[in-house]
């Protein structure tokens, strides 16, 4: 599976919160959001079925 770089904008105070909790778990900031983002995409396929994945990112 390719890797893909995405940027977000975020707010400070928030960003400081995902580098704490990331610490304790003892990831990286990008392992949690991975994993977070992750979690939720299995937790919405479990309510609503599978996702048909859409390629925004073709010719980039």
């Amino acid at each position: 599976m390719a890797i893909k770089s995405y940027s977000i904008r975020i707010e400070s105070e928030l960003l400081d919160k995902l580098h704490a909790l990331s610490a304790f778990e003892g990831r990286s900031a990008n392992s949690q959001v991975v994993i977070l983002i992750r979690e939720a995409v299995e937790r919405f396929e479990r309510e609503h079925g599978e996702l048909t994945p859409i390629n925004k990112s073709k010719g980039k």
